[in-house]
């Protein structure tokens, strides 16, 4: 489908998608960059990047799909680099989880030559990052959120579209606005908690020890706080509005849950936990097509 990939880091995420379409026969030749020339190095022994490039702008240059896996706060100053060599034939896309503000950056960086970025979200990762854990096997089965809007060219939509099935993907289409809200509930939410609990037990006197005690589902709940804190700084800060919204909704939550503790009213307490059990017991992953499912 694409003679050259241009791949602006080599990451994880970067490398696991330059993998999956070198496996599934979509790409010819790589070009990866990235500001660690050990990632980029690492990135061309282990197969990902066919040539290595020494700016973002060389990597894009002559490329008819580039993808940017970089940090949420980079979009920005990336696609001005990349953009003199942006043509309307040419499909960019990024990998960040939040997608208003990228938009926003976009529109500021790229000007007339936006119709050719379709921003998406693919749903996958791990909790250790870097090229070596690169597996072009990371995005199957996986939901992708595509946000393209009335400004993106009809060509790229579709390309984008195909390029993710065809790496075995679900593909499910919204605006900026709605990603957002939508994964600051079920994302970006739960994280903060899973750092701000680790937070709360190790700031005890007795942390550690509460910790030696632990067993799966503490190891199921905090999985995600071992998650690289550059990217959910970077995260967080993107999407606050959103996540303070939420984190009004649980703290209503906390409360019906703490008056029912003072008042002992064994009964209600019961009462919330089932409805609780009860959501959790119906959901099932990718259950609803319009809605994320990671």
């Amino acid at each position: 489908m694409f003679a050259q990939l241009g791949l602006i880091g080599c990451g994880l995420m970067g490398g696991s998608f330059a993998l999956a379409l070198k496996q599934a026969g979509l790409v010819q030749h790589v070009v990866g960059y990235s500001p660690s020339s050990n990632t980029v190095q690492k990135a061309l022994q282990l197969g990902v990047i066919d040539t290595v490039a020494s700016s973002a702008e060389q990597a894009a240059s002559g490329a008819d799909i580039v993808l940017m896996a970089v940090p949420v706060s980079a979009t920005e100053a990336t696609l001005q680099l990349i953009a003199p060599t942006i043509t309307p034939h040419m499909l960019v896309m990024d990998v960040g989880s939040t997608k208003a503000d990228v938009l926003a950056a976009a529109r500021r960086a790229l000007g007339q030559r936006i119709g050719s970025f379709v921003p998406a979200h693919p749903i996958a990762g791990k909790e250790k990052a870097g090229v070596e854990h690169a597996d072009a096997k990371l995005y199957q089965g996986c939901q992708v959120i595509l946000t393209a809007t009335a400004e993106t060219h009809g060509k790229q939509r579709q390309q984008a579209l195909q390029v993710w099935q065809a790496l075995g993907c679900k593909v499910t289409q919204m605006s900026p606005e709605a990603h957002d809200a939508a994964f600051a509930a079920v994302s970006h939410f739960p994280h903060l908690l899973a750092f701000a609990l680790m937070n709360a037990i190790t700031g005890q006197p007795q942390g550690q020890e509460f910790l030696s005690l632990a067993g799966p589902g503490f190891r199921d709940f905090s999985r995600i706080a071992a998650s690289d804190p550059k990217v959910w700084r970077d995260i967080f800060i993107s999407n606050r509005e959103q996540l303070l919204l939420q984190s009004q909704h649980l703290q209503t939550q906390l409360q019906a849950f703490e008056a029912l503790l003072q008042h002992d009213d064994a009964p209600a307490l019961e009462a919330l936990i089932a409805q609780a059990s009860t959501a959790r017991s119906q959901w099932h992953l990718g259950q609803h097509p319009s809605k994320p499912a990671c």
